[in-house]
């Protein structure tokens, strides 16, 4: 009985040392929902690797990010987050390290960094929408600045919203657009929101025609029967990401290289179409209710570039139009 008691012990510490999972600890802005269907899949293509999940807004996910360091506590393995420019900022913090993913062959070289700090997994564009009893169908950003507009625009603000400043970090680089764009949609009477979740609301009650917006929010809206249209300007969109990246020090450094294959793989950008966005990956087709992606022309932006004029930007917005 002994012999078999032991036997039965040994057995046990051998199954639990065979079959034990690691821990990867991931922060998130993802939407609850899209975070979980994300965790899902990559549990489930590495079901050795159990996924601890934080949710947030970049912002706020970076803040604690900040002071857990600060209090020399444990960081994430891996950053799942909004936008380049928050990564490149941890990039130039030494916060983030480097890993090149051989699966970096089927992306645009600008949709990440090319020593591997950081991929984008795909592409959230900011385009015009409009009511769908507009008196106008835009087809240019321009075409807000028509008289006949005048007090029917509405457009989210940099100061609050993370996809507004690349928008503007982006429009600066066009000759064509830049500052002097802002300043006619100001004399146009354009009015900022918070964010783009006060764009859409605006437009959806008819309190403002048309709005500067983010792609998959109108055209959601639209599917659902909201009378709401979207447009991908002739000039071309800005282009939020939600890169990944895997932190210095992270205490699971395999699993997080293993989280970033699997977003930048073929399942994981299958995942992004499911979740009704526009795959990174351009050899996947694009989302219901999208345009063809050769109709889609993005505009590039320098994310380094952008960091550092972001304050500037910021407080240049602040005096056009106000802390709104």
């Amino acid at each position: 009985m002994k012999k078999l008691a032991l036997l039965a012990s040994l057995l046990a510490i051998f199954t639990t040392a065979v079959f034990a999972k690691s821990t990867l600890t991931l922060y998130t802005s993802q939407p609850t929902e899209d975070a979980q269907s994300t965790v899902s899949a990559f549990e489930k293509a590495h079901p050795d690797i159990e996924v601890k999940w934080i949710r947030d807004g970049t912002a706020k996910l970076i803040a604690r990010l900040q002071a857990e360091l600060a209090a020399g506590g444990a960081a994430p393995d891996v950053l799942l987050i909004a936008d380049s420019v928050s990564m490149e900022a941890l990039k130039q913090q030494d916060l983030l390290a480097p890993y090149k993913s051989s699966l970096a062959v089927n992306y645009d070289p600008q949709l990440f960094d090319k020593e591997g700090y950081y991929y984008g997994t795909k592409l959230i564009t900011t385009g015009i929408a409009y009511h769908s009893k507009a008196p106008v169908k835009p087809t240019s950003w321009k075409d807000l600045l028509r008289p006949e507009l005048k007090n029917m625009t509405t457009l989210p603000s940099p100061l609050y919203s993370g996809a507004a400043q690349i928008h503007q970090a982006t429009l600066m680089e066009n000759p064509d657009l830049g500052w002097a764009y802002y300043e006619k949609l100001k004399d146009n009477g354009a009015m900022p929101q918070s964010g783009n979740g006060g764009v859409m609301s605006a437009i959806l009650s008819g309190n403002k025609a048309y709005g500067v917006l983010v792609d998959y929010m109108a055209i959601r809206e639209k599917a659902k029967g909201a009378p709401i249209e979207f447009v991908f300007p002739s000039e071309g969109v800005s282009i939020v990401t939600e890169p990944v990246a895997m932190m210095k020090g992270a205490k699971n450094p395999e699993g997080a290289k293993a989280f970033i294959d699997f977003v930048l793989s073929d399942a994981g950008q299958k995942l992004v179409l499911e979740q009704g966005y526009l795959p990174a990956n351009t050899n996947l087709p694009v989302p219901k209710g999208f345009p063809p992606r050769d109709s889609i022309r993005l505009m590039p932006v320098d994310s380094a570039k952008a960091l550092a004029e972001t304050e500037a930007n910021k407080k240049r917005f602040a005096d056009l139009f106000g802390n709104r």
